[in-house]
Protein backbone atom coordinates (compact mmCIF):
# COMPACT_ATOMS: atom_id res chain seq x y z
CA UNK A 1 0.00 0.00 0.00
CA UNK A 2 1.08 3.67 -1.50
CA UNK A 3 1.81 6.22 1.86
CA UNK A 4 3.12 9.65 2.46
CA UNK A 5 2.97 12.52 4.51
CA UNK A 6 0.86 14.49 2.61
CA UNK A 7 -1.31 13.80 -0.59
CA UNK A 8 -2.25 17.32 -2.62
CA UNK A 9 -5.16 16.50 -4.69
CA UNK A 10 -4.91 18.53 -7.79
CA UNK A 11 -2.41 20.38 -9.68
CA UNK A 12 -3.29 23.82 -10.18
CA UNK A 13 -1.67 27.23 -8.58
CA UNK A 14 -2.94 26.39 -4.74
CA UNK A 15 -2.21 22.29 -5.38
CA UNK A 16 1.25 23.16 -7.30
CA UNK A 17 2.40 25.94 -4.62
CA UNK A 18 1.48 23.79 -1.45
CA UNK A 19 3.47 21.22 -3.05
CA UNK A 20 6.51 23.14 -3.65
CA UNK A 21 6.31 24.82 -0.41
CA UNK A 22 6.11 21.84 1.87
CA UNK A 23 8.93 19.66 0.16
CA UNK A 24 11.66 22.20 0.27
CA UNK A 25 10.40 22.01 4.34
CA UNK A 26 11.21 18.48 3.55
CA UNK A 27 7.66 17.10 3.87
CA UNK A 28 7.17 13.96 1.80
CA UNK A 29 4.41 15.37 -0.92
CA UNK A 30 2.39 13.98 -3.46
CA UNK A 31 0.69 15.76 -5.67
CA UNK A 32 -2.37 14.10 -7.92
CA UNK A 33 -3.62 15.84 -10.83
CA UNK A 34 -5.80 14.27 -13.28
CA UNK A 35 -4.67 15.40 -16.77
CA UNK A 36 -1.82 14.58 -18.65
CA UNK A 37 -0.34 18.11 -18.54
CA UNK A 38 -1.44 22.04 -17.47
CA UNK A 39 -2.86 22.86 -21.03
CA UNK A 40 -5.96 24.04 -20.88
CA UNK A 41 -7.38 27.28 -22.64
CA UNK A 42 -9.54 29.58 -20.69
CA UNK A 43 -7.52 29.22 -17.08
CA UNK A 44 -7.15 32.01 -15.04
CA UNK A 45 -3.88 33.73 -16.61
CA UNK A 46 -3.32 36.71 -13.84
CA UNK A 47 -0.48 36.88 -11.93
CA UNK A 48 -1.21 39.20 -9.02
CA UNK A 49 1.55 41.73 -7.37
CA UNK A 50 1.81 39.66 -4.37
CA UNK A 51 2.19 36.74 -6.32
CA UNK A 52 4.85 37.95 -8.17
CA UNK A 53 6.56 39.19 -4.96
CA UNK A 54 6.51 35.58 -3.54
CA UNK A 55 8.08 34.17 -6.57
CA UNK A 56 10.99 36.21 -6.32
CA UNK A 57 11.40 35.02 -2.53
CA UNK A 58 11.20 32.15 -3.66
CA UNK A 59 14.43 32.77 -6.37
CA UNK A 60 12.32 31.93 -9.31
CA UNK A 61 11.74 35.39 -10.40
CA UNK A 62 14.49 35.12 -13.53
CA UNK A 63 12.69 31.94 -14.74
CA UNK A 64 9.67 33.62 -14.33
CA UNK A 65 10.26 36.39 -16.19
CA UNK A 66 11.42 34.42 -19.01
CA UNK A 67 7.38 32.80 -19.60
CA UNK A 68 5.56 34.77 -21.96
CA UNK A 69 3.97 37.74 -20.72
CA UNK A 70 2.32 40.88 -20.70
CA UNK A 71 1.50 43.31 -17.83
CA UNK A 72 -1.23 45.32 -16.87
CA UNK A 73 -0.44 48.68 -14.90
CA UNK A 74 -3.59 50.36 -15.18
CA UNK A 75 -6.79 48.69 -15.27
CA UNK A 76 -9.24 50.38 -17.63
CA UNK A 77 -12.77 49.75 -18.36
CA UNK A 78 -15.81 51.26 -20.76
CA UNK A 79 -18.42 51.59 -18.67
CA UNK A 80 -21.99 52.94 -20.09
CA UNK A 81 -20.74 55.67 -21.72
CA UNK A 82 -17.24 56.54 -20.92
CA UNK A 83 -13.83 55.06 -19.58
CA UNK A 84 -12.77 54.63 -16.44
CA UNK A 85 -9.38 53.81 -14.69
CA UNK A 86 -10.54 51.30 -11.79
CA UNK A 87 -7.20 50.91 -10.39
CA UNK A 88 -3.82 52.11 -10.84
CA UNK A 89 -0.72 49.61 -9.74
CA UNK A 90 1.78 52.19 -10.31
CA UNK A 91 1.13 53.74 -6.89
CA UNK A 92 1.34 50.46 -5.25
CA UNK A 93 4.19 51.30 -2.88
CA UNK A 94 7.58 48.72 -3.61
CA UNK A 95 8.68 47.18 -6.71
CA UNK A 96 5.70 45.41 -7.30
CA UNK A 97 3.35 47.40 -9.56
CA UNK A 98 1.85 45.00 -12.10
CA UNK A 99 -0.29 42.29 -12.90
CA UNK A 100 1.86 39.49 -15.19
CA UNK A 101 -0.50 37.67 -17.59
CA UNK A 102 0.95 34.68 -17.91
CA UNK A 103 -0.07 31.64 -19.61
CA UNK A 104 -0.98 29.68 -16.36
CA UNK A 105 0.12 26.09 -18.00
CA UNK A 106 3.48 27.62 -18.14
CA UNK A 107 3.39 29.30 -14.36
CA UNK A 108 2.60 25.65 -13.62
CA UNK A 109 4.94 24.14 -15.49
CA UNK A 110 7.54 26.78 -13.93
CA UNK A 111 6.26 25.64 -10.22
CA UNK A 112 6.24 21.93 -10.48
CA UNK A 113 9.67 22.33 -11.79
CA UNK A 114 10.79 23.84 -9.17
CA UNK A 115 9.56 21.61 -6.66
CA UNK A 116 10.54 18.16 -8.77
CA UNK A 117 14.34 19.24 -7.73
CA UNK A 118 13.10 18.61 -4.19
CA UNK A 119 13.78 15.02 -2.97
CA UNK A 120 10.70 14.79 -1.54
CA UNK A 121 8.44 16.10 -4.01
CA UNK A 122 6.35 13.33 -6.37
CA UNK A 123 3.61 14.67 -9.34
CA UNK A 124 1.57 11.62 -10.47
CA UNK A 125 0.08 13.50 -13.86
CA UNK A 126 -3.45 11.08 -14.73
CA UNK A 127 -4.19 10.19 -11.41
CA UNK A 128 -7.92 10.93 -10.77
CA UNK A 129 -9.15 11.23 -7.40
CA UNK A 130 -12.28 9.71 -7.11
CA UNK A 131 -12.77 9.50 -3.18
CA UNK A 132 -11.55 9.31 0.57
CA UNK A 133 -10.43 6.51 3.05
CA UNK A 134 -12.24 7.45 6.34
CA UNK A 135 -11.09 5.49 9.34
CA UNK A 136 -11.95 6.59 12.86
CA UNK A 137 -13.69 10.04 11.52
CA UNK A 138 -10.78 11.16 10.06
CA UNK A 139 -9.85 11.14 6.46
CA UNK A 140 -6.40 8.55 6.28
CA UNK A 141 -5.95 8.84 2.22
CA UNK A 142 -7.83 8.74 -1.01
CA UNK A 143 -8.57 6.31 -3.57
CA UNK A 144 -7.38 7.08 -7.33
CA UNK A 145 -7.23 5.89 -10.96
CA UNK A 146 -4.25 5.95 -12.91
CA UNK A 147 -3.92 6.41 -16.67
CA UNK A 148 -5.29 2.98 -17.60
CA UNK A 149 -7.84 3.29 -14.87
CA UNK A 150 -6.73 1.22 -12.41
CA UNK A 151 -7.63 1.38 -9.28
CA UNK A 152 -4.78 2.79 -6.47
CA UNK A 153 -4.62 3.87 -2.44
CA UNK A 154 -2.31 6.37 -0.98
CA UNK A 155 -2.30 7.04 2.67
CA UNK A 156 -1.17 10.14 3.60
CA UNK A 157 -1.70 12.35 7.48
CA UNK A 158 -3.10 15.12 5.60
CA UNK A 159 -4.82 15.45 2.08
CA UNK A 160 -4.82 18.95 1.14
CA UNK A 161 -7.66 19.25 -1.26
CA UNK A 162 -7.03 21.59 -4.43
CA UNK A 163 -8.77 20.31 -6.78
CA UNK A 164 -11.16 23.68 -7.66
CA UNK A 165 -15.24 24.69 -7.42
CA UNK A 166 -15.94 21.34 -8.60
CA UNK A 167 -13.92 19.30 -5.91
CA UNK A 168 -14.13 15.52 -5.31
CA UNK A 169 -12.08 15.42 -2.25
CA UNK A 170 -13.95 18.19 -0.75
CA UNK A 171 -17.30 16.41 -1.70
CA UNK A 172 -16.09 13.01 -0.59
CA UNK A 173 -15.56 14.71 2.82
CA UNK A 174 -19.06 15.44 3.23
CA UNK A 175 -18.34 19.17 3.12
CA UNK A 176 -20.11 21.60 1.24
CA UNK A 177 -19.79 25.25 0.00
CA UNK A 178 -22.72 27.91 1.31
CA UNK A 179 -23.54 29.58 -2.32
CA UNK A 180 -24.69 32.77 -3.55
CA UNK A 181 -26.63 34.07 -6.48
CA UNK A 182 -24.83 35.36 -8.92
CA UNK A 183 -26.36 37.06 -12.14
CA UNK A 184 -24.07 36.00 -15.07
CA UNK A 185 -22.24 33.38 -16.94
CA UNK A 186 -19.57 33.65 -19.03
CA UNK A 187 -18.74 32.55 -23.20
CA UNK A 188 -14.92 31.80 -23.65
CA UNK A 189 -13.82 32.83 -26.99
CA UNK A 190 -10.73 32.52 -29.25
CA UNK A 191 -10.11 35.83 -31.17
CA UNK A 192 -6.83 35.73 -33.29
CA UNK A 193 -5.51 39.30 -33.69
CA UNK A 194 -5.60 40.82 -36.94
CA UNK A 195 -2.35 41.71 -38.68
CA UNK A 196 -2.71 45.68 -38.30
CA UNK A 197 -4.15 45.36 -34.84
CA UNK A 198 -1.09 47.29 -32.75
CA UNK A 199 -3.55 48.71 -30.53
CA UNK A 200 -4.10 45.93 -27.68
CA UNK A 201 -3.83 45.87 -24.01
CA UNK A 202 -3.26 43.34 -21.45
CA UNK A 203 -7.15 44.05 -20.83
CA UNK A 204 -9.56 45.28 -22.50
CA UNK A 205 -12.89 45.71 -20.53
CA UNK A 206 -16.49 46.96 -22.19
CA UNK A 207 -19.38 47.01 -20.49
CA UNK A 208 -22.41 48.72 -22.33
CA UNK A 209 -26.11 47.83 -21.76
CA UNK A 210 -27.10 44.40 -22.58
CA UNK A 211 -23.40 43.84 -24.07
CA UNK A 212 -20.43 43.22 -22.52
CA UNK A 213 -17.29 41.21 -22.30
CA UNK A 214 -13.66 41.43 -21.21
CA UNK A 215 -10.51 40.77 -23.55
CA UNK A 216 -7.02 39.40 -22.76
CA UNK A 217 -3.98 40.26 -24.71
CA UNK A 218 -2.59 37.06 -24.85
CA UNK A 219 0.35 38.14 -27.73
CA UNK A 220 -1.16 37.03 -31.30
CA UNK A 221 -5.05 36.50 -29.96
CA UNK A 222 -7.34 37.69 -27.27
CA UNK A 223 -8.86 35.69 -24.56
CA UNK A 224 -12.27 36.90 -24.45
CA UNK A 225 -14.47 36.27 -22.15
CA UNK A 226 -18.42 37.25 -23.21
CA UNK A 227 -20.94 38.05 -20.37
CA UNK A 228 -24.55 36.41 -20.49
CA UNK A 229 -27.09 36.33 -18.01
CA UNK A 230 -27.25 33.24 -15.53
CA UNK A 231 -28.63 30.57 -16.60
CA UNK A 232 -29.40 31.38 -20.63
CA UNK A 233 -26.52 29.68 -21.99
CA UNK A 234 -28.86 27.01 -23.92
CA UNK A 235 -32.15 29.32 -24.89
CA UNK A 236 -29.26 31.78 -26.68
CA UNK A 237 -27.49 29.13 -27.90
CA UNK A 238 -31.04 27.74 -29.71
CA UNK A 239 -32.51 31.06 -30.51
CA UNK A 240 -29.43 32.68 -32.33
CA UNK A 241 -27.26 31.86 -34.97
CA UNK A 242 -23.54 32.19 -33.73
CA UNK A 243 -23.52 35.42 -36.48
CA UNK A 244 -25.31 36.98 -33.44
CA UNK A 245 -22.56 36.57 -31.22
CA UNK A 246 -20.01 37.73 -33.93
CA UNK A 247 -21.81 41.04 -34.46
CA UNK A 248 -22.07 42.00 -30.89
CA UNK A 249 -18.29 41.44 -30.04
CA UNK A 250 -17.62 43.07 -33.21
CA UNK A 251 -19.44 45.83 -31.79
CA UNK A 252 -17.43 46.09 -28.55
CA UNK A 253 -13.99 45.88 -30.02
CA UNK A 254 -14.24 47.16 -33.39
CA UNK A 255 -12.69 43.77 -34.64
CA UNK A 256 -12.80 43.01 -38.00
CA UNK A 257 -15.12 40.01 -39.99
CA UNK A 258 -12.73 38.24 -40.93
CA UNK A 259 -11.17 38.16 -37.24
CA UNK A 260 -14.95 37.14 -36.23
CA UNK A 261 -14.85 34.50 -38.32
CA UNK A 262 -13.02 32.63 -35.95
CA UNK A 263 -16.33 32.06 -34.13
CA UNK A 264 -17.41 29.47 -36.93
CA UNK A 265 -19.66 27.86 -34.84
CA UNK A 266 -21.37 27.40 -31.35
CA UNK A 267 -18.66 24.45 -30.53
CA UNK A 268 -16.08 27.52 -30.54
CA UNK A 269 -17.47 28.71 -27.51
CA UNK A 270 -17.64 27.37 -24.31
CA UNK A 271 -19.44 28.51 -21.18
CA UNK A 272 -18.06 29.04 -17.60
CA UNK A 273 -21.06 28.67 -15.52
CA UNK A 274 -19.96 30.97 -13.02
CA UNK A 275 -20.20 30.26 -8.89
CA UNK A 276 -19.40 31.67 -6.06
CA UNK A 277 -19.41 29.83 -2.75
CA UNK A 278 -17.80 29.01 0.81
CA UNK A 279 -17.33 26.57 2.82
CA UNK A 280 -18.77 27.38 6.80
CA UNK A 281 -15.22 24.77 7.82
CA UNK A 282 -12.48 24.13 5.43
CA UNK A 283 -11.74 20.81 6.84
CA UNK A 284 -12.41 17.66 8.74
CA UNK A 285 -9.93 15.81 10.46
CA UNK A 286 -7.47 14.45 8.60
CA UNK A 287 -8.17 17.21 5.00
CA UNK A 288 -8.29 20.61 4.55
CA UNK A 289 -9.82 22.42 1.64
CA UNK A 290 -7.55 25.62 0.09
CA UNK A 291 -8.23 28.11 -3.43
CA UNK A 292 -11.72 27.08 -4.79
CA UNK A 293 -11.92 23.81 -3.13
CA UNK A 294 -13.07 25.92 0.01
CA UNK A 295 -14.44 29.16 -1.63
CA UNK A 296 -14.98 29.63 -5.30
CA UNK A 297 -14.67 33.01 -6.82
CA UNK A 298 -16.33 35.12 -9.17
CA UNK A 299 -13.84 35.86 -12.41
CA UNK A 300 -14.19 39.12 -11.72
CA UNK A 301 -11.43 40.71 -11.14
CA UNK A 302 -9.06 37.66 -11.92
CA UNK A 303 -8.10 36.98 -8.31
CA UNK A 304 -8.80 33.42 -8.15
CA UNK A 305 -5.18 32.38 -8.89
CA UNK A 306 -3.88 35.16 -6.20
CA UNK A 307 -6.40 33.76 -3.70
CA UNK A 308 -5.06 30.51 -4.28
CA UNK A 309 -0.99 30.91 -4.26
CA UNK A 310 -2.21 32.60 -1.14
CA UNK A 311 -3.52 29.73 1.26
CA UNK A 312 -0.97 27.77 0.12
CA UNK A 313 1.64 30.00 1.29
CA UNK A 314 -0.25 30.27 4.69
CA UNK A 315 -1.21 26.04 4.87
CA UNK A 316 2.69 25.38 4.39
CA UNK A 317 3.98 27.69 6.72
CA UNK A 318 1.41 26.77 9.44
CA UNK A 319 1.77 23.03 8.93
CA UNK A 320 4.92 22.30 7.96
CA UNK A 321 6.59 22.24 11.31
CA UNK A 322 3.44 19.33 12.41
CA UNK A 323 3.59 17.11 9.24
CA UNK A 324 7.43 16.74 9.84
CA UNK A 325 7.24 15.73 13.16
CA UNK A 326 3.83 14.04 12.64
CA UNK A 327 1.72 15.89 14.88
CA UNK A 328 -0.34 17.56 12.70
CA UNK A 329 -4.08 18.17 14.59
CA UNK A 330 -7.67 19.55 13.33
CA UNK A 331 -6.42 22.48 15.05
CA UNK A 332 -3.68 23.10 12.64
CA UNK A 333 -6.22 23.03 10.41
CA UNK A 334 -8.41 25.90 11.63
CA UNK A 335 -5.54 28.04 12.04
CA UNK A 336 -5.38 27.52 8.26
CA UNK A 337 -9.02 28.70 7.65
CA UNK A 338 -8.49 31.65 10.53
CA UNK A 339 -5.66 33.03 8.65
CA UNK A 340 -7.58 33.32 5.31
CA UNK A 341 -10.76 33.38 5.78
CA UNK A 342 -10.91 37.11 5.57
CA UNK A 343 -9.10 37.70 2.35
CA UNK A 344 -11.50 35.45 0.88
CA UNK A 345 -14.70 36.79 2.31
CA UNK A 346 -13.19 40.67 1.58
CA UNK A 347 -12.69 39.33 -1.97
CA UNK A 348 -16.45 38.13 -2.38
CA UNK A 349 -17.81 41.02 -1.29
CA UNK A 350 -16.10 43.23 -3.41
CA UNK A 351 -16.65 40.66 -6.16
CA UNK A 352 -20.55 41.04 -5.06
CA UNK A 353 -20.33 45.28 -5.15
CA UNK A 354 -19.47 44.88 -8.69
CA UNK A 355 -22.06 42.43 -10.08
CA UNK A 356 -24.70 44.58 -8.42
CA UNK A 357 -23.05 47.87 -9.53
CA UNK A 358 -21.79 47.12 -12.79
CA UNK A 359 -22.63 43.69 -14.30
CA UNK A 360 -26.13 43.17 -13.21
CA UNK A 361 -27.16 46.20 -14.61
CA UNK A 362 -25.14 45.77 -18.07
CA UNK A 363 -27.24 42.58 -18.07
CA UNK A 364 -30.77 44.10 -17.54
CA UNK A 365 -29.77 47.09 -20.17
CA UNK A 366 -29.34 49.66 -17.45
CA UNK A 367 -26.14 51.07 -17.62
CA UNK A 368 -25.85 54.38 -19.06
CA UNK A 369 -22.84 55.53 -17.68
CA UNK A 370 -20.10 54.78 -15.39
CA UNK A 371 -21.44 54.32 -11.94
CA UNK A 372 -21.03 56.76 -9.27
CA UNK A 373 -18.23 54.99 -7.58
CA UNK A 374 -16.25 54.09 -10.44
CA UNK A 375 -16.14 58.20 -11.67
CA UNK A 376 -15.05 59.56 -8.01
CA UNK A 377 -12.13 55.99 -8.47
CA UNK A 378 -11.08 57.59 -12.00
CA UNK A 379 -11.34 61.11 -10.43
CA UNK A 380 -9.54 60.72 -7.36
CA UNK A 381 -6.12 58.90 -8.13
CA UNK A 382 -5.13 58.15 -4.52
CA UNK A 383 -8.29 56.02 -4.73
CA UNK A 384 -7.32 54.71 -7.61
CA UNK A 385 -4.26 53.59 -5.91
CA UNK A 386 -6.64 52.22 -3.20
CA UNK A 387 -7.99 50.07 -5.37
CA UNK A 388 -5.10 48.49 -6.95
CA UNK A 389 -3.40 47.82 -3.48
CA UNK A 390 -6.13 45.50 -2.12
CA UNK A 391 -6.83 44.22 -5.87
CA UNK A 392 -3.21 43.44 -6.69
CA UNK A 393 -1.94 42.76 -2.88
CA UNK A 394 -4.84 41.91 -1.39
CA UNK A 395 -5.31 41.68 2.53
CA UNK A 396 -3.06 39.70 4.40
CA UNK A 397 -0.53 39.13 1.56
CA UNK A 398 1.41 36.16 2.31
CA UNK A 399 4.95 36.14 2.29
CA UNK A 400 7.25 32.84 1.45
CA UNK A 401 8.53 30.84 4.63
CA UNK A 402 11.94 30.86 5.76
CA UNK A 403 12.37 27.58 5.16
CA UNK A 404 11.29 27.99 1.25
CA UNK A 405 12.99 30.71 -0.03
CA UNK A 406 16.26 29.91 -2.70
CA UNK A 407 18.75 32.93 -3.77
CA UNK A 408 18.40 33.37 -7.56
CA UNK A 409 18.88 31.11 -10.31
CA UNK A 410 22.52 31.99 -10.62
CA UNK A 411 23.51 34.28 -7.51
CA UNK A 412 26.17 33.69 -5.41
CA UNK A 413 25.56 31.75 -2.50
Amino acid sequence: MDTTTCCVVGGGPAGAMVGLLLARAGVEVVVLEKHADFFRDFRGDTVHPSTVRLIDELGLGAEFARLPRSELTRMRMYAGDRMVVAADLTKIPGRYRHIAMVPQWDFLDLLTSAAGDEPTFTLRMRSTVTGVITEANAVGGVRYLDSDGVEHTLRADLVIACDGRDSVAREAAGLRQRMEDVPMDMWFLRIPKSADDHEGGAVQARFTSGNSAVAIDRGDYYQTGYIIEKGRDATLRATHDVTWLRERVGELFGWPTETLAAIRSWDDVKLLEVTVGMLDRWYVPGLLCIGDAAHTMSPVGGVGVNLAVQDAVAAARILARPLLDGTVRTADLEKVQRRRMLPASFTQRSQRGEHDMLIAPALRGQLETAPLPLRIVDAVPMLAGLTAYLGGMGLRPERAPDFARRPPVGATP
